[in-house]
């Protein structure tokens, strides 16, 4: 792995933390409230901040993420360096998709 990946990977870690600790409590604070997936849904409906937030959070978990595959791919699968790469970057681009899809679909923004 070089530096700058290693760096990049170890920033996106301190950027999920607190991202991680709001979305539980969000889900705990909801749980205990009763509220129901449509309660939810209705309630998070258009909201720009909480597609900001989730949308950083994808983001950061993406390239997270990726980063890690790039470094599995060469450790476990043997892939090579350019191998390696390509995996990582089609894993970014897959989880950058999927989520900020799930995030339009949420919020509706």
């Amino acid at each position: 792995m070089t530096p700058r990946l290693y760096l990049l990977q170890r920033g996106t870690a301190f950027v999920m933390v607190p991202l991680v600790i709001v979305h539980l409590a969000v889900i705990m604070i909801a749980i205990q409230g009763g509220l129901t997936a449509e309660e939810i849904l209705a309630r998070t409906r258009g909201s720009v901040s909480w597609a900001l937030f989730y949308g950083l959070f994808v983001l950061a978990a993406s390239l997270h993420a990726g980063i890690g595959m790039q470094a599995i791919s060469r450790e476990w699968f043997g892939l090579g360096q350019r191998a390696a790469a390509i995996s990582g970057h089609v894993f970014i681009l897959l989880l950058l998709v999927l989520g900020l899809r799930a995030v339009v679909g949420v919020y509706g923004i």
